[in-house]
């Protein structure tokens, strides 16, 4: 085994053209860490002027490639989740706009390839821990005294510890792979406090503890980590994890460790988290040939409140909105990639991507042609993450009521006005006369500030064309 020194020492320069040769034929381990309502703010390597430190992300974007351009493909996590492991945008599935609730069916129809069911078929061990939200078994309202299917399990996860849905909407309480590890027979009243401390009334096991459930993920990402790095199969882990999101509860030791209020206290120890896998994945000697990923489901639940309670803060950067909005605030979001070998130290990409893409790009590490009727919507980033450019013509990007938009280039059309998710005004309907939608050049204009509508009625058209073309193809993957 590599010691977590030389493994330091190797993440030069030299090492890397090293790595190259070490990894050659190779199928490398995969670690996926989805952060819950992370912003593009909260990381220095994005705003030098972050309240927030995250010594980790920093690390990471030093060791590998930082993307400046990359989104969700919605502004709320059920349909990114959707997102990242098929391959495909959710307003293609049953749910069109919100989110699932934790006693929610399964979303995902169980012949469809997801990113876990393609790595099974390339050899690898899979795991998912943490936040599931994509529904499990098929009643209307899960009982979690029965097994549930499809969990999991069914979409490619050989193994799967989490809790059902978000962590401030019951049931509380912890699933491993089809089942509940103890009944939710207690009952929570519920926390509303002010800005963050909120959780929702409603079942909850008894043994359960919210201030608990990030450290335990972390714990169980940690062990999976060092189990699978023993045998001999090249394992993926895909990570969800349920911070920053609310109810924002950070543990003693990263209370006041920012200047950005408890949200910036939990976002250091999800920062934390980050770090404790890292130096599994590094200790473990097998960081030279794990593609490591660090990204966040949609933009923070950053309001204009916070803006003004933390004025130098600016949790979602220069960017307009926050969560669930069309504007960019409520999608675009922090990406770190790091792969030894493959990926250049401290490189940036600033190439339009998307969260979609990893079905594809995960294929063409491994080698395997993505069939027709499987990714609709994804491109792969090994060429970006070479250096080269990934052939995405536009990305597609979703409100939480359903807002449509479209970005190709340095433009980017919304398909009406407002912003479609939390932010007032959410819609606009529009005067005689007025534009019935909005368009930015973001080279030009990247706070969305100049609606350009009306005067770019060519530039309107092509994009509307496109979308509306995407939306009757079914796909936008060739």
């Amino acid at each position: 085994m590599q010691s977590r020194r030389e493994f330091t020492k190797t993440l030069g320069l030299g090492a890397w053209a090293l790595g190259t040769a070490l990894a050659a034929g190779e199928k490398p381990n995969i670690v996926y860490i989805l952060s819950d309502d992370l912003g593009w703010g909260d990381l220095a390597c994005y705003n030098p002027d972050t309240q927030v430190p995250m010594p980790n992300a920093a690390k990471l974007a030093s060791e590998g490639m930082r993307f400046t351009d990359m989104h969700s493909p919605s502004a709320v996590c059920t349909p990114t989740r959707y997102g990242i492991l098929t391959g495909r945008y959710c307003w293609r599935s049953p749910l069109k706009n919100g989110v699932l609730n934790g006693y929610s069916p399964n979303l995902i129809d169980t012949s469809r390839l997801t990113v876990g069911k393609l790595l099974q078929q390339q050899g690898y061990a899979t795991g998912c821990i943490g936040k599931w939200h994509l529904g499990l078994g098929t009643e209307a309202k899960a009982d979690f005294s029965k097994a549930l299917h499809p969990s999991p399990n069914d979409h490619g996860f050989d193994y799967f510890f989490g809790i059902p849905a978000s962590l401030d909407m019951p049931p509380y309480l912890w699933v491993e792979n089809d089942k509940g590890t103890e009944l939710p027979s207690a009952e929570t009243p519920g926390k509303d406090e002010p800005r963050g401390v909120f959780w929702r009334e409603g079942a909850i096991a008894p043994k359960f503890t919210i201030e608990g459930t990030l450290p335990t993920i972390t714990a169980k990402a940690v062990d999976f980590v060092r189990t699978r790095a023993r045998a001999s199969k090249p394992f993926f882990l895909y990570l969800p994890l349920t911070g920053p999101h609310t109810p924002w509860v950070p543990l003693k030791p990263f209370q006041g460790k920012s200047k950005a209020g408890i949200y910036g206290d939990f976002v250091v120890q999800v920062d934390d988290t980050l770090g404790q896998v890292m130096r599994a994945v590094e200790q473990a000697g097998v960081a030279r040939n794990t593609l490591f990923v660090f990204t966040s489901d949609n933009g923070a639940h950053w309001t204009p409140g916070d803006k003004e309670e933390f004025p130098k803060h600016r949790a979602n950067g220069l960017w307009r909105g926050q969560k669930a909005d069309i504007q960019d605030a409520g999608h675009r979001i922090p990406f770190l990639v790091r792969w030894p070998g493959h990926v250049k130290p401290n490189s940036v990409s600033n190439e339009t991507c998307c969260l979609t893409d990893l079905m594809a790009t995960v294929a063409d590490v491994t080698g395997m042609a993505l069939p027709r009727d499987a990714g609709e919507d994804s491109f792969s980033l090994l060429p970006s993450m070479k250096g080269g450019k990934t052939e995405r013509p536009a990305v597609v990007h979703h409100s939480s009521q359903g807002l449509f938009a479209i970005r190709q280039g340095e433009w980017k059309l919304i398909v009406g006005r407002g912003s479609g998710g939390f932010t007032n005004p959410q819609k606009i309907e529009p005067k005689p006369g007025e534009p019935a939608g909005e368009l930015y050049n973001l080279n030009k204009d990247p706070t969305e500030a100049d609606n350009l509508y009306l005067k770019n009625p060519e530039v309107v058209k092509r994009l509307h064309e496109l979308l509306e073309k995407y939306k009757a193809d079914g796909r936008s993957r060739a």
